[in-house]
């Protein structure tokens, strides 16, 4: 979908939500609502995104039902859900501003470079998984480590992006520097990728992802930061809350963390 009619689509849909604050939860025009918003975003997005499973996660009714609540309390809590299905929407029409420009102002062939890249690592398991069954049992890429998760991510991206620097340094950060996984300088994103194992312990992959948001915020060419965290055995107990946490920061860059395959 163009950016342009993707922004008009929801900005439809969050005017259609103020109409539904004197309505009740049950009403047939809020589950119509409901389900046209979540088409909506599987549109502008893709089905599986963060923008789409944000939005399925708004709760419109109390967590915990008492059988002396009065129906008021009832009502503030769905309209709490509509006010935060307004705040959500309102983030993804910036997010497509920010991240298609060209396609807004009318040139309907510039694709969005976040949505495309996570488009790619939602995707990885099956494209991994489908190397794996060669014609004749040829040699194929096992994905055993993170060196083989970023050398076929890394065609992927080729696929796409025609200026991909693998071995760019980062800032020092607390008396230390790393390589940059890849930068895509043009469009002024790093992508980090990660792979979990049995060795690693709970917090780790957070405490890694926190250290690489500090140390990316310094890169003189870095906008955006997307963390791709391959979990092929699902060793990551709550990915979405993970993803969440560590992309709700003040800091000065974008955070997208990508956490695939859920299980």
């Amino acid at each position: 979908m163009q950016a342009a009619r993707a922004i008009e689509i929801l900005e439809r849909q969050r005017q259609a939500a103020q109409g539904l604050r004197g309505k009740r939860r049950a009403s047939p025009e809020f589950h119509k609502w409901r389900r046209d918003t979540e088409i909506a975003i599987e549109r502008a997005f893709m089905p599986g995104s963060r923008n789409i499973n944000d939005f399925k996660s708004i709760r419109y009714t109390l967590s915990a039902f008492s059988s002396g609540t009065e129906d008021y309390v009832f009502q503030q809590a769905y309209e709490r859900g509509l006010a935060r299905a307004d705040a959500i929407l309102a983030s993804m029409i910036d997010e497509i501003r920010d991240y298609a420009p060209d396609d807004v102002e009318g040139d309907a062939g510039a694709p969005d470079q976040l949505n495309l890249i996570e488009r790619l690592c939602l995707r990885f398991h099956a494209a991994a998984r489908t190397l794996q069954h060669r014609y004749d049992k040829r040699p194929t890429l096992e994905i055993n480590d993170e060196y083989d998760v970023q050398d076929l991510l890394h065609a992927f991206l080729r696929l796409h992006f025609d200026d991909i620097r693998p071995e760019e340094w980062t800032p020092s950060y607390a008396g230390r520097s790393s390589r940059v996984d890849f930068l895509l300088k043009a469009e002024r994103i790093v992508v980090e990728v990660k792979k979990t194992r049995a060795s690693m312990k709970a917090g780790e992959l957070g405490e890694q992802l926190i250290i690489d948001r500090a140390r990316y915020e310094q890169h003189p060419d870095c906008d955006t930061l997307v963390c791709f965290v391959y979990d092929p055995e699902g060793r990551v107990g709550n990915p979405t809350g993970i993803e969440r946490d560590l992309e709700n920061h003040p800091g000065g860059i974008k955070v997208r963390v990508i956490v695939a395959p859920k299980s």
